[in-house]
């Protein structure tokens, strides 16, 4: 992935995990319809991602500013609610802020909620969600990330693992394509919950290639020189 000023962004993809956060919403009372309604927060502001590249020199993290997520740019995007970043999951949707996925900006970042589909995939998420077996989110976004206006590079260098410690900051998004539940998120503090659902069949989600190629596009969208 190349970008460069003059060119169309490239779509980016991040895992935002927040490990043993997500949760099902509670029903309303004892005798309440069971809930189905997942939640959480699927960006946050000022984060600093788990490493997203390391070698014996420098280590590689990524935060989101809250000037680079705006009321307008969501309602202005079309954000498909998934699994794994996959469209064939498709859980909820917000075109141009209308849809089936709500969602608000507060100071800790854009939080989600959205009433699971009583399809396979709905049932699957609610499962896999109150086991804990997903607890966090990603979301897909454009963006042109070698342009300085849009992301800024800090760099500080670690004395004990003597090595830099590099953090992009996005500060400007062009749109937002999903956001999905995933057990491999990289914010360690994102969050997904789900309140209380009947046991279903849960099928394992880990595709360690999937976050392989993640880290290769992060390293080629960064243009890190090694």
């Amino acid at each position: 992935m190349h970008n460069n000023n003059t060119t169309t962004p490239q779509p980016v993809t991040r895992t935002l995990h927040a490990p043993a956060t997500v949760h099902l919403r509670q029903a309303a009372g004892p005798d309440a319809p069971e809930s189905r309604t997942i939640e959480g927060y699927a960006i946050l502001f000022n984060t600093p991602s788990a490493v997203m590249y390391r070698d014996s020199d420098q280590e590689v993290r990524e935060q989101i500013a809250p000037e680079a997520v705006t009321q307008q740019l969501l309602d202005s995007s079309d954000i498909k609610m998934t699994m794994n970043h996959d469209f064939s999951t498709l859980l909820a949707r917000s075109k141009q802020g209308q849809g089936t996925l709500s969602y608000n900006i507060d100071t800790r970042g854009v939080h989600f909620s959205f009433e699971a589909p009583r399809t396979d995939d709905g049932d699957r998420a609610l499962e896999l969600v109150r086991r804990g077996d997903i607890d966090g989110c990603s979301f897909m976004f454009t963006c042109r990330y070698s342009d300085p206006q849009c992301v800024t590079r800090t760099v500080t260098y670690n004395s004990n693992q003597k090595r830099s410690q590099v953090l992009y900051t996005i500060r400007s998004i062009n749109s937002i394509h999903d956001f999905t539940l995933t057990p491999m998120p990289a914010y360690p503090d994102t969050q997904v919950s789900a309140r209380q659902l009947r046991e279903m069949t849960s099928r394992a989600t880990h595709d360690s290639q999937r976050v392989d190629g993640q880290v290769r596009e992060m390293r080629q969208a960064a243009h890190i020189t090694l």
